[in-house]
Order: structure tokens, then C-alpha cells, then sequence
């Protein structure tokens, strides 16, 4: 009798290097499922991930297809959903990839268990990460707290394997009847958005799924690479991979990214330096370490790493939460970086430290609202990086930022922005100004600011705070925590 599997996709919308799907089709015929999760206990997605995945699973159906094989959606608990799939289809092997967040770990538990009990055969995989988050460890055995000696442990444990092939055939069982009410098209998961359909500039920036993450790590490594150390950190210029949603997804894996960097130094291909490829590949491990964070802190994304600062003095101004999320604080760069990511889902990193920098610290707003912001708008918006890398600006997380350590934003724009081509690119109204005006416009001679058709308070806001005084208030109120 033919043996039949069942893959269960999650954050792995590929089939290359998909350790899971790979085991499941080399068992069978294999049915592909994704469960939309709708548990309470799971943190619902936000709408620019839901605008995601409705595209990478379009992607990966077609991928499937044109290999024989089928994607099956289900909506619901996947604690009653697969069960149900396995004991009416009959599979003998049941194969996911592991997530690492607290209810995906409880559910796994609970769904191998059920599984087991009932005769079928469950195998897990690591399909996301370097190195599974208790792989590394201090000398003791503890978690690890900080970022460097954490990332110079992982790479003692030497390189990693090779990614897997993706299958070249595979067989789609056809579904039992008792089966086929179960199974939901993309349009009734309504994971786009339309009334009003807000998503026009996320189509323009992405193409979501396996080969728009392909292309983009080509192009990267032929044109991005070179000068990655330092261009990075300017938002002006196209530096970045950009691969962070098609990581976040999973329609391409840290692994395939390592070594198609290291088969393009090795042959030439690449054109950047050592450091390039080293600043690069820490950006992974930043990744590795907040996934590290995450599993042995799994309220990472609501509860401060250092209780110190649950006593600190948040101010709770809802109004000035909503500027800063329209991007009308009256700070260029921050603004610019809000309007970037409302339009295209995405904001250069050095620019969401800075605008987190001034939310936290300038406007004194507790960094969860600005996570929650994040977590909506983002089409990267990861459980582990986004949750760390706002406690690593608040100054709460493990291996964070000092409280002290405080982005000036106008500074933040001379340095990294200097002809203010980021800027204009997102605030339109300033684009008259002078490169010496561009990050602080408030500051402009009148003349400069009548010859640009700006009025400040009027075509473009006032800042919601003095630069300095902002600094010194944060700085007194860390001083009441500290301890």
C-alpha cells in the first residue's frame, strides 16, 4: 500500500531547504496544508503581514502545482484541525518546521502527542534558523544575554549545512470527501485589505514568495554587497538585502542566504569586502539571538527583560502616539521613516532605531505601543526581532542600548542622510529646503523657508518636542529606575 504524508506549512512558504516537506515527499504522496491560525492565544497578524501572506501563499500554491503537487488552506485551532486531516486521509507521517514562540511550542507538544497516540508518526524540523535557540549556551549552560559573545559562540559551532534541494515531484492525494468543506480559497481567508485597499504602495516595493526572495538575494549579493558595512546605515541609498519579510515567511532560509554568500566570495561573483559579508552575516545572527530571546522569554513582546523599568514614569499621550505614527512629529527623519513604512511596509533600520529612539525616549511613550505600531505596519514584522530590537532601543532588553544612549534625529539625519534625499523623497512639502535646513526646518532662516513654500505649524508641523529638553526628560526619568 503507497504510503501518504501530510507537510503542514507554517513560516516555511518554500520548497527548497524545507527540511519538513522534503522528509514528507520522500514518504509519499503528500498533502500540503496551511492552517490560518485563529486561536486567541496566538498573536494575530497585523495587516501588512496578512497582505503578505496572502501573496506567498498564492506563490507557493503555483509552486506546488507546477511540481504535481497541491496546497490545501484550512482556517481554525490546527489542535483539532490536523488530527481530524490525518485520520481522515489516512497519512502515516505527519511533518511541520518548528516556530519557537510560546504557543506554537505548547501546541507542538500537544499535537505530537495526540498525533502519536493515534498511531500516526510525527517529525519535526528546524526549517528557520541557524541554530536551535537552546543550541547555544553559556559555558554553565544558561541562556545568553548578550548579543556578541551569543553570535561568536554560534559561529564556533562551525558552518552551517548545506540547504536541501527542493523536490522535483510531488504527488497530491486526492482529498477524502469528508475533507473538502474544510478547505478555504485565498479570497474567503479576506487577508487583503479593500475597503479601503491601502495596499498600493506594498505592490509596487515587493514581490512576496520563493522567487521574489531569490531575486532579491542575487541582486544583492552582485550589487548590494559592496560597501555593505558602511552603506547600510544610509537610508538614502538602495544597501540593503531586503530580504527580511521573505525571511520572515520563510520563502527563504538563513541557510540558502550563508552559503549563496560564501559560494559568490568564494567564486568572485560577490563584489564586497570581508567586513561586508561579516556585517551581513551578523545581521542574521542579530536574528539567531532575538529567536534566542524569544524562546527563553516568551512575553518578550509585552513584559520589560529589565524590571527595572516596569516602574518607569511612560507618559501616555495618545496624541502624540498618533503623530508619530502619521509621521507628523515635526522631526524629518523620523517623519520620513513613518510615511516610508505606512507606504511600503518596510523602513530602513537605521531609521526604525531612530524613530523608536524618539517615540521611547524623546516623546516618553511606553515601547510597546511603538512595537504594537510595528507589529501592524511591518511586512517583516517578526515575533522574536521586532519585540528585541525595540527593548534593545527602549533600554529594557538583554544586551540593550544604555537608557542614556539617546538618538539625536537630527543629527542622525546630517550623518546618514546628508543631502537630505531620504527626507524629500517622503516629506514632499520640504523638499525646498537647502541640505543644510533639510533635518531641522524649524531652525531654517525665513528667507530659506519662504523661497521652499513651507510655513511651519502649517504646510509642516512644529516639532512635538525640543530636541534637548526631550533628551534631559528621558534622562530624568531613567534616573528614577535606575538602580
Amino acid at each position: 500500500m503507497t504510503k501518504r504524508a501530510l507537510h503542514w506549512f507554517r513560516d516555511d512558504l518554500r520548497l527548497a531547504d524545507n527540511p519538513a516537506l522534503v522528509c514528507a515527499a520522500g514518504t509519499g504522496a503528500t498533502y500540503c496544508i496551511y492552517v490560518l491560525d485563529d486561536r486567541a492565544e496566538r498573536r494575530a497578524l497585523g495587516g501588512a503581514t496578512r497582505w503578505w501572506l496572502s501573496h506567498s501563499l498564492e506563490a507557493l500554491a503555483a509552486a506546488l502545482e507546477r511540481r504535481g503537487g497541491r496546497l490545501d488552506i484550512l482556517c481554525g485551532d490546527p489542535a483539532e484541525l490536523l488530527p481530524a486531516f490525518a485520520e481522515a486521509a489516512a497519512v502515516d507521517l505527519i511533518t511541520w518546521n518548528r516556530r519557537y514562540d510560546a504557543a506554537s511550542v505548547d501546541l507542538d507538544a500537544a499535537l505530537k502527542e495526540r498525533i502519536s497516540g493515534n498511531g500516526t508518526a510525527v517529525r519535526t524540523f528546524n526549517g528557520s534558523l541557524l541554530n536551535e535557540p537552546w543550541e547555544v549556551t553559556t559555558r554553565t549552560g544558561q541562556p545568553m544575554k548578550v548579543f556578541t559573545p551569543y553570535w561568536r559562540a554560534a559561529r564556533e559551532r562551525g558552518e552551517p549545512e548545506a540547504p536541501l534541494p527542493a523536490p522535483t515531484r510531488l504527488e497530491a492525494p486526492a482529498l477524502p470527501d469528508s475533507l473538502g468543506h474544510r478547505v478555504r480559497s485565498l479570497p474567503e481567508l479576506a487577508l487583503r485589505p479593500t475597503r479601503p485597499d491601502w495596499a498600493g504602495g506594498l505592490r509596487e516595493a515587493w514581490t512576496p514568495g520563493e522567487d521574489g526572495a531569490t531575486q532579491n538575494l542575487v541582486d544583492f549579493i552582485e550589487d548590494g554587497l559592496g560597501g555593505y558595512a558602511d552603506g547600510r546605515d544610509r537610508p538614502d541609498r538602495d544597501s540593503t538585502s531586503r530580504l527580511s519579510p521573505h525571511l520572515r515567511f520563510g520563502e527563504i532560509s538563513p541557510r540558502q542566504i550563508w552559503h549563496a554568500l560564501g559560494t559568490a566570495r568564494k567564486s568572485g561573483e560577490a563584489k564586497g569586502s570581508a567586513a561586508d559579508a561579516e556585517k551581513f552575516l551578523s545581521e542574521l545572527g542579530w536574528r539567531e539571538f532575538s529567536y534566542h530571546l524569544l524562546f527563553h522569554n516568551p512575553d518578550l513582546a509585552t513584559r520589560n527583560y529589565d524590571q527595572r523599568f516596569d516602574d518607569f514614569p511612560w507618559k501616555h499621550d495618545g496624541e502624540a502616539l498618533r503623530r508619530w505614527q502619521r509621521g507628523l512629529t515635526g522631526v524629518p527623519l523620523v517623519d520620513a521613516g513613518m510615511r516610508q513604512l505606512w507606504t511600503t511596509g518596510w523602513m530602513h533600520n537605521r531609521v526604525r532605531m531612530v524613530a523608536a529612539s524618539f517615540l521611547i525616549k524623546h516623546l516618553l511613550q511606553d515601547w510597546r505601543t511603538g512595537e504594537a505600531w510595528f507589529w501592524d505596519t511591518l511586512v517583516d514584522a517578526d515575533p522574536a526581532n521586532n519585540a528585541a530590537s525595540w527593548q534593545w532601543v527602549a533600554g529594557s532588553g538583554a544586551d540593550a542600548a544604555p537608557y542614556f544612549r539617546i538618538f539625536n534625529p537630527v543629527t542622525q539625519g546630517e550623518m546618514h542622510d546628508p543631502a537630505g534625499a531620504y527626507v524629500r523623497r517622503w516629506i514632499p512639502e520640504l523638499a525646498g529646503l537647502p541640505d543644510k535646513n533639510i533635518h531641522a526646518p524649524w531652525k531654517a532662516p525665513d528667507d530659506a523657508l519662504k523661497a521652499a513654500g513651507i510655513r511651519i505649524g502649517e504646510t509642516y508641523p512644529a516639532p512635538l518636542v525640543d530636541i534637548g529638553f526631550g533628551r534631559q526628560r528621558a534622562l530624568d526619568a531613567f534616573a528614577m529606575i535606575r538602580g
